[in-house]
């Protein structure tokens, strides 16, 4: 079973095209997260957990959902974490998770996708999120190939840079940069309520028909890259930069022949 969390799509579009391809059930955490629920699920096959990374380890929430829920049936499981870059040491937090759940873990697979975290970063114009998508799927079809074998993942992370970015650094991003107070809607605000309905946290509702934040936000972007007019800004970081929604998985005709 693929078990996964997303934003703004690219870990959703990975765990499709994975469950295309590997002919697996998937299952996103959205609900349980809104709710403060966890999940207890079985799989004969091997379990596939699948989220972006936020500064370099796997985000809190998801974490959290891992450790609190019950996976039964096979035992093996891997990870596959979305990134603009690199997942950092992420891959040895990764097995220690596992671990704990008494899965047998296979290691951690990055897959570079468009970047959305339009807070610190530069969000690709549409143009080029076709292009950068398409340039992703050799990276999941190699994942399926390893999972589909039983085998390892190869190894990621090592060294200290990697470490500081893991540790030190996720901390620090954690403790200074995840706060929904900057989050604003000017008065060009339809009060559609697409921004509440999003929040994987259920951290916004609509009081006299525009949008509050309450304290927590996750940092996953939904609100302010699924608002149908662009009104939301967070501070002055995020004006004037594209909002970023990953395109829907769609199976290709090779791919359906590889199966």
């Amino acid at each position: 079973m693929i078990v996964y969390f997303s934003g703004t799509g690219n870990s959703r579009y990975c765990a499709q095209m994975l469950a295309d391809l590997l002919q697996d059930e998937c299952k996103d955490v959205f609900t349980y997260l809104r709710n403060g629920t966890w999940a207890t699920l079985t799989s004969e096959k091997p379990w596939v957990f699948i989220a972006p990374t936020y500064s370099w380890q796997l985000p809190r929430v998801f974490v959290d959902f891992i450790r609190s829920s019950s996976f039964s049936g096979n035992q093996n499981a891997y990870i596959l974490m979305t990134c603009g870059g690199d997942i950092g040491n992420a891959a040895f937090k990764n097995k220690a998770l596992l671990e704990e759940k008494g899965l047998c873990g296979h290691g951690t697979f990055p897959v570079v996708m468009p970047d959305n975290y339009l807070v610190m970063f530069p969000t690709p114009p549409r143009e080029e999120v076709e292009k950068a998508v398409s340039a992703a799927r050799p990276s999941i079809k190699k994942a399926a190939v390893f999972i589909q074998k039983g085998e390892d993942f190869p190894p990621q992370g090592g060294g200290p840079l990697n470490w500081l970015k893991s540790g030190p650094v996720n901390t620090l991003f954690y403790k200074f940069q995840v706060k929904a107070k900057p989050f604003t809607a000017s008065n060009a605000c339809i009060s559609c309520g697409k921004c509440q309905q999003v929040c994987p946290l259920g951290n916004i509702h609509l009081q006299e028909g525009k949008p509050v934040w309450g304290n927590r936000c996750t940092h996953c972007m939904a609100c302010i890259c699924s608002c149908p007019v662009g009104v939301i800004e967070y501070g002055k970081a995020t004006r004037g930069k594209p909002r970023y929604q990953c395109p829907e998985y769609h199976s290709t005709a090779s791919e359906q022949r590889e199966k």
